[in-house]
Formats: structure tokens, C-alpha cells, sequence
């Protein structure tokens, strides 16, 4: 009897992820290029992809507003801030948007793929799952950050 299902790539460990996906984290961790980018998953590659970025001047509002209304995304948020000292700072927020409303299908295609995932993004400080987006507010965000 032959078990050649146990040994394929990725079988457990969800989607590959691509260089240009890994290059965009690093732009905005490292170059500032991005407020934001969202990442889907690609079936048909069987990868995780950039979908779509924000430029440094958008605001958080502009971020939300790009994540889709029923269905799964990755995301990462480059959150600046002033601290009390008087300081800027800036934190890397990791969001698994997962809404209520996306098919099931998705959910468990996010769900088993997010921790390979989220390990090839070395930079980021928070991570949020969020289900619907009050879970996600700015409110929350600051919260996490201060």
C-alpha cells in the first residue's frame, strides 16, 4: 500500500509563498513604499499574492475600506503614532480577515495557510484575527500598539 498523499509539499503546511509577496512586506517594513497591503490566496498557483497596496499617505479608513466585504485576506498595517515622550514610532500589525459572511471553503483555506504565512514576514508586532471589523478598529489598533 502506497501513502504518496502524505508526502506532497505544502500538503500541511498551506500555500508557497511568492518572492514578490515577501518583497512588498519588505518594502513597507523596511522602505516605508506602503501604509498597507493586502494578500490573497491564488489557488490556481497554490500561493499566497500580493492583491493590493496603499500608498504612505493613506489613512486607516482607506485601508478597511480595500478589504473585501465577504470573503478571507491577509493584510499587514504599518501603524506611526506619537508616544507620550513625544516620540514616533511605528508598529507592524498582522490581520487575518476572516468575515462572517466568506464561504467556508475560504475560511479553512486561510485559516490552515496563515501560520507559514505570517513566519515569512519577519518584522511584524501584532497580529489581529478578525472576524468582523469591529475587531479590527482603530480603536483596537491603537489599543495594541501603546
Amino acid at each position: 500500500m502506497s501513502f504518496r498523499w502524505l508526502s506532497r509539499p505544502n500538503a500541511s503546511c498551506g500555500m508557497d509563498v511568492a518572492d514578490h509577496t515577501k518583497n512588498t512586506f519588505m518594502e513597507l517594513k523596511r522602505k516605508k513604499v506602503h501604509r498597507y497591503v493586502i494578500f490573497m490566496v491564488d489557488e490556481s498557483k497554490k500561493e499566497v499574492v500580493v492583491e493590493k497596496t496603499g500608498g504612505p499617505a493613506e489613512s486607516y479608513d482607506d485601508f478597511t475600506a480595500a478589504l473585501p466585504e465577504n470573503d478571507c485576506r491577509y493584510a499587514v498595517y504599518d501603524y506611526d503614532f506619537v508616544t507620550s515622550d513625544n516620540c514616533q514610532k511605528s508598529k507592524i500589525f498582522f490581520i487575518a480577515w476572516s468575515p462572517s459572511s466568506s464561504r467556508i471553503r475560504a475560511k479553512m483555506l486561510y485559516a490552515t495557510s496563515r501560520d507559514r504565512f505570517r513566519r515569512e514576514l519577519d518584522g511584524v508586532h501584532y497580529e489581529i484575527q478578525a472576524t468582523d471589523p469591529t475587531e479590527m478598529d482603530l480603536e483596537v489598533i491603537k489599543d495594541r500598539a501603546h
